[in-house]
């Protein structure tokens, strides 16, 4: 055996002798004891999904699929352990070239401190495999502490188990956080769905629902944003404090002359007094260089506004506009792609739209 290798194998060893003691002190209890946030709706096909199991054979293919994606679910739980791990297996092991893996198909924990939410770790899932095994945080004080676990955003979870000292107690949350009456909802395309955050808690909803202490639900289906009306009527169903509508880069300038106002209607006729904001493309820094991008940009931007005063003039008085021009700043630095936002895009998103939402949903 040459030098090299022995040494290798070696080094493998003592670090496989190391770390299986460390791994062998977690127990591992089943996440379904602990209450979980961002759903429209109780009465899906498992756990860890977003639409109702009734719209399987109602919705498209694509959207139904996306739906199985966990963007926006997060657990809520509290702990005295000084290391958390998490054991998982996804519903197809999604890989993108321009989206890290920690934010496809990774977990992202927080933790509350003085009434704000703290970064504390992602669990990082393997390069290729459907079952997962990560250690999130170690060498914590042991003091008891709320904490919160995002899900991925752009595969799904089918099985959960959060790892803790064997001598560590996890029970369900003591602190009411975030608000769960009356979340804000949010119907929308790939960048609302969460691409391309390098972790799931820098996706602007769940951004700004740390931010604003409220529950956010995440209706965001990636191409496929496209004013299908069952989603209308989901929406329609949960009483709301906002309905925030960012369809606009999936929705074609025929598709929003056809459907954009019943899509409204719908959602409208159940709830008649929800305030619902409208948002214009985003200004995709793509565009300043692909002319027939930007003029597809201005195209639906011009179609979106003008069916949007249609919507006005019938007297609502709880619709608003929201421009896009600001939303994430004129330096083209904030995406991935010249379309998908990076973290520092949803940054500037979520900063953008914080005081329209302040308007109208108490911390």
């Amino acid at each position: 055996m040459n030098f090299r290798l022995h040494s290798f194998l070696c080094l493998l060893s003592m670090w496989l002798l190391w770390a299986a003691p460390a791994n062998g002190q977690l127990k591992y209890c089943n996440a379904d004891d602990f209450p979980l946030y961002g759903k429209i709706s109780e009465q899906t096909e498992t756990r860890y999904e977003r639409l109702p199991a009734a719209l399987r054979t109602v919705s498209r293919l694509p959207v139904w699929e996306l739906g199985k994606h966990t963007a926006g679910l997060f657990l809520r739980f509290r702990t005295n352990t000084t290391t958390i791990g998490l054991m998982w297996s996804l519903y197809e092991n999604s890989i993108m070239s321009h989206m890290a893996l920690t934010g496809i198909k990774g977990f992202d924990l927080y933790c509350l401190e003085n009434g704000a939410w703290y970064f504390a770790g992602a669990a990082q899932p393997a390069a290729n495999a459907m079952d997962n095994t990560a250690t999130v945080i170690t060498n914590m004080d042991g003091s008891e502490k709320e904490m919160m676990l995002y899900f991925p955003l752009y595969d799904g979870v089918t099985a959960l188990q959060i790892g803790i000292d064997s001598a560590a107690f996890i029970a369900p949350p003591a602190v009411a956080a975030p608000v769960r009456e009356k979340p804000v909802i949010c119907y929308g395309t790939s960048i609302l769905q969460g691409g391309c955050a390098s972790r799931p808690g820098m996706a602007h909803t769940n951004i700004l629902s740390r931010r604003l202490n409220r529950e956010f639900i995440n209706l965001g289906f990636s191409g496929n944003g496209q004013l299908d009306y069952e989603i209308a009527e989901i929406i329609a169903a949960r009483e709301a404090a906002l309905i925030i509508l960012d369809f606009v880069p999936n929705a074609s300038v025929q598709q929003m002359q056809e459907k954009m106002e019943q899509f409204y209607d719908i959602i409208r006729a159940k709830q008649p007094l929800t305030p619902i904001l409208f948002i214009e493309d985003p200004p995709f820094p793509s565009g300043r260089y692909n002319r027939v991008l930007q003029r597809e940009v201005e195209d639906k931007n011009k179609t979106v506004r003008e069916i949007f005063d249609r919507i006005k003039a019938k007297g609502d008085a709880f619709i608003e506009f929201i421009p896009s021009e600001p939303m994430i700043g004129a330096d083209c630095e904030a995406t991935v792609d010249g379309i998908h936002f990076t973290d520092l895009g949803f940054m500037r998103y979520a900063g953008y739209l914080e005081p329209y939402i302040k308007k109208y949903v108490r911390q």
